[in-house]
């Protein structure tokens, strides 16, 4: 009987199928409409080259300047951070479902809005409200997945749900070579804002039929937490903060070292994916002499082993470290410091594309990252753990953009590749900090 209850999650046997197949629905509704959320996001960064040439910014030789628009793009990171900072507990005031509903309205329309404008402050100011707008969306989806998905399953789940995410890179880079093939006469700046919006739209419909907030919504009691421990600590956590204030979670979390360690270990992380994800397609471009079409494909390989190691590392997590995340970490940044040292010295196009693939599987470690936020957080806030960890990462993000522009305009991509290996170093001794570190008692 007690193995029957742990397995059932102290649901009977109908309430159980009923509670899980719920619970695989609300996972695979998020994961595919935010798999093409980032249409309105990644999309910026396959037509970089076309947007620096419409605004005027070129290089000594004639050929467009990416980093000319980091002002434009740079818009994204800090108002995506800011608004990380606080959506996840506007969402939970406001009601996650409806907050980020209306988060891909408002990306949709500034998306569509773009690629129509032609004027560079226009341009920036509306990128930065897609980018709260986008931070809208993904810590209150992982707050309600929290909700539907056990301690021992969240590795699983969380990792799940951020390999859409990566393979949503993916889907944006394919989304925007169609559009290219199919509008050839358009400017290319202007399809990539445009059309690719068309199946987000798709699969907010879709997500707005199925998505479900709690179990209690559709007459179901929580979960029984089968880790004594966490559930402890989960109980606790929901008594603390009721009644409290709207900034009583983030009094509690910044009280907590080993989550101030994880803050700086998301903002490297930042750092990593989207210092590697932005630049690929113009790396490719400039260095092996691809043309956009040719970059797109090139450099696809790298969110694929994004993709692969955001639900393969946490779900390693779960079964292998038995919910310890710290040694995953620790491995990740170790080889992730080897690959990217070698990367840029590797001058055969087909040797550095599938060394791509093996840099994006390491480097990712957001996966784990967000099962240590909903471990910290539980039912009670993770949505404000993930929203201010993904500040964190945003920060990084933001922070990239600026170096990274700086290094590709003089030429040394060499630079900005051991710049980020150096940073995973600086990861591994943080992550080997938090492995010593234990969450305060209540």
């Amino acid at each position: 009987m007690e193995t029957k209850l742990k397995k059932t999650y102290g649901y009977n046997e109908a309430d159980f199928k009923k509670f899980m197949r719920l619970a695989w629905t609300v996972l695979l509704s998020f994961g595919l409409m935010y798999m093409f959320f980032y249409n309105g996001r990644q999309n910026i960064n396959l037509v970089k080259n076309d947007i620096a040439g419409f605004f005027g910014f070129f290089k000594a030789d004639g050929t467009p300047d990416a980093s000319g628009i980091s002002a434009i793009t740079t818009t994204l990171f800090w108002s995506y951070a800011m608004g990380q900072l606080v959506n996840g507990r506007l969402g939970a005031y406001f009601g996650y479902k409806r907050y980020m509903a209306l988060g891909v309205i408002v990306s949709c329309v500034c998306n569509v809005a773009i690629s129509f404008v032609n004027t560079m402050w226009l341009f920036a100011v509306l990128w930065g409200l897609n980018g709260f707008a986008q931070s809208m969306v993904w810590s209150n989806g992982l707050e309600v997945l929290n909700k539907w998905w056990p301690k021992g399953k969240r590795g699983f789940s969380s990792g799940l749900a951020t390999a859409f995410s990566g393979v949503g890179q993916v889907v944006t880079y394919l989304s925007v070579s169609l559009s290219l093939i199919l509008f050839p006469n358009m400017e290319k700046w202007r399809v990539a804002f445009r059309f690719p919006i068309i199946p987000l739209v798709m699969a907010l419909v879709a997500f707005l039929m199925l998505f479900k907030e709690r179990p209690e919504d559709v007459g179901l009691s929580p979960f029984e937490e089968e880790d004594k421990e966490a559930a402890a600590r989960d109980a606790a956590l929901i008594a603390e903060v009721q009644g409290k204030g709207f900034l009583y979670p983030y009094i509690k979390l910044f009280s907590e070292p080993k989550f101030i360690v994880f803050c700086f270990i998301s903002a490297i992380a930042g750092i990593g994916r989207y210092g590697l994800l932005n630049w690929m397609p113009t790396y490719f471009r400039d260095v092996h002499g691809m043309d956009v079409k040719g970059a797109i494909f090139g450099s696809i390989l790298l969110p694929l082993g994004q993709a692969c190691a955001m639900f393969v590392f946490p779900l390693i997590t779960d079964k292998v470290f038995k919910g310890k995340r710290e040694p995953m970490l620790a491995l990740a940044s170790v080889v992730t410091f080897i690959c990217l040292v070698v990367f840029p010295f590797i001058t055969n196009t087909t040797a550095a594309t599938l060394m791509l693939f093996v840099v994006g599987v390491f480097s990712m470690v957001t996966g784990v990252i967000w099962a240590v936020a909903g471990d910290m957080g539980g039912r009670a806030f993770s949505a404000t753990v993930v929203g201010t960890l993904d500040c964190a990462m945003y920060l990084g993000a933001a922070l990239q953009e600026g170096t990274f522009g700086f290094f590709t305009k003089a030429g040394r991509w060499d630079l900005g590749f051991i710049t980020i290996g150096g940073l995973y170093i600086v990861m591994l001794v943080l992550t080997l900090l938090a492995g010593r570190m234990k969450l305060k008692k209540l």
